[in-house]
């Protein structure tokens, strides 16, 4: 029987992932300082105000305001008229060092291996629907909201009233025997500008402006915005749905709160394979929520691109303190293209992957200054890529009056994306015999 799959986005302008971005913001910069830096930075943004909380434990000194201040710019909130911009907001930040019960369990000591930072489990999938093995609905959703921010940021003529915030949603067709059919329908809602007054005060007057703001900005959307994106083979029947409930003047921060780490889905797969329930933003790479979720993902990836299945979930587990993962799964969904069951592929999977969180940190480092761009748009299915960056070394010495702290500076570039990479294909089919 014929379905129906749905997975939306949300672009960077959207207040969760303002709060995500600012967060990673944070982790970065300490980072690119102390590479061993703890931290769990949470962000809060609503009308005028950004709240920074959480645990850090670190040798860094950032400006956090000032980091604060340049995300929300970088973003593109800089108009008083939104009600939330980087010059005028109020920033309050309340963080306190990580609790040393935790640190006990994950810090590695002689003897003593590094363990995990949590308990939970993590998740990961690639199928393949698309060339980055990602599902097609959340593909195309993170898509169509990057290109809405590329026009409002590099073609702004295109269509100049777009404001930072958006959210979309794509709906994908399958066919009885579970292959693409083409998009039923597609969900756009952007904030945008007034940018036609009514004539008059009259609810008439006011309708009728609204109804002429509404029908430019859907011929925009279907003129500059989805051709760009999705291919005509998919847009044969597609409904559209674009500002469903009106005119989208409100929005951001002031139009509803924004908390760090309430996209999830959004993040990782669209509500395809599984989710484990951990965040990302604002955590370094100790708290396997994160660090384990990549992993799981990199495994996935190279099983389904070295042939071992067509669709993959794999799924970890792990005791707070504890390097070794409890569990190790693997689900092929009966799509599997060797001679063995889902355990016995676990099993060879784990012979492969090392998934000690120290090992895993190593093999993607995930000690550098990366998890910024990881904040919008998904933190799967994005091209590996170099980043440039600053980094500072941080020395301390004792001298006679104490302690003297000496900072290294250095321009180099790191690798964002490393879990995307298919780097293990061809030790998935020797291990595989394919």
């Amino acid at each position: 029987m014929s379905y129906l799959f749905t997975s939306e986005s949300v672009s960077e302008g959207h207040p969760d992932k303002i709060a995500d971005q600012i967060s990673d913001a944070i982790l970065d910069a300490m980072l690119a300082q102390d590479p061993n830096s703890r931290v769990a930075c949470e962000t809060f943004v609503t009308t005028g105000l950004v709240v920074v909380g959480g645990e850090v434990t670190t040798k860094a000194y950032v400006e956090i305001p000032e980091i604060v201040r340049d995300t929300i710019r970088r973003i593109g909130y800089n108009k008083d008229d939104y009600k939330f911009d980087a010059e005028s907001c109020g920033i309050m930040v309340t963080l306190h060092s990580q609790s040393p019960d935790i640190a006990q369990g994950v810090d590695e000591t002689d003897g003593k291996e590094q363990g995990a930072g949590d308990q939970g489990m993590m998740f990961g999938y690639a199928s393949e629907e698309t060339p980055d093995l990602m599902p097609m609905a959340l593909a195309y959703s993170h898509k169509l909201v990057q290109r809405l921010a590329q026009i409002r940021k590099d073609q702004p003529k295109l269509m100049p009233y777009l404001r930072p915030d958006a959210k979309s949603q794509v709906t994908v067709k399958y066919t009885d025997d579970n292959k693409i059919d083409g998009i039923h329908t597609i969900v756009i809602s952007t904030q945008h500008d007034e940018f036609i007054s009514p004539t008059s005060d009259t609810p008439q007057a006011q309708k009728e402006a609204e109804d002429a703001m509404l029908t430019k900005i859907k011929n925009d959307i279907l003129e500059h915005v989805v051709p760009h994106v999705i291919p005509q083979e998919y847009l044969k029947d597609t409904v559209y749905h674009i500002n469903p409930t009106g005119k989208f003047i409100i929005g951001g921060p002031h139009g509803d709160a924004g908390l760090t780490g309430r996209k999830i889905i959004v993040d990782t797969y669209g509500g395809k394979g599984a989710h484990g329930g951990g965040a990302f933003s604002g955590k370094d790479a100790t708290k396997v929520d994160r660090s384990a979720a990549y992993a799981c993902r990199h495994i996935a990836k190279n099983l389904v691109a070295a042939g071992v299945a067509r669709e993959i979930l794999v799924q970890v587990a792990y005791a707070i303190g504890v390097a070794e993962p409890v569990s190790l799964t693997v689900n092929t969904y009966g799509t599997s293209q060797v001679s063995l069951n889902d355990p016995e592929i676990a099993e060879k999977t784990s012979q492969i992957f090392d998934m000690r969180p120290k090992s895993i940190i190593e093999r993607f480092g995930l000690t550098n200054p990366i998890f910024f761009e990881t904040a919008a748009y998904g933190h799967m299915g994005r091209s590996p890529k170099l980043k440039p960056v600053t980094l500072q070394n941080i020395e301390t010495r004792i001298i006679e009056s104490g302690e003297e702290v000496i900072k290294k500076t250095i321009n180099t570039e790191v690798e964002c994306f490393t879990w995307e990479k298919l780097d293990y294909v061809s030790q998935a089919k020797k291990a595989f015999g394919l």
